[in-house]
């Protein structure tokens, strides 16, 4: 995902997008506790996504921004 992507979306989107990454990064740690994850990697990238899209809430959030620009 690429912070273009992100900065284009409006906040509500952003919070959508983090709510659903942070449920795959969930049912990931889940299969890991299992032992049925083929790749730690997935969840570096699931980890990284989401602090993309945090960091852009933030940076929407100082900019006073609610909508799309």
């Amino acid at each position: 995902m690429k912070v273009q992507e992100l900065r284009e979306m409006a906040t509500e989107e952003l919070e959508r997008k983090k709510a659903e990454l942070k449920e795959q990064l969930f049912k990931l740690r889940f299969q890991n506790e299992l032992g049925q994850l083929d790749s730690f990697a997935k969840m570096n990238a699931l980890r990284k996504d989401i602090a993309r899209v945090e960091t852009v809430l933030q940076e929407d959030k100082a900019k006073g921004r609610t909508a799309t620009p």
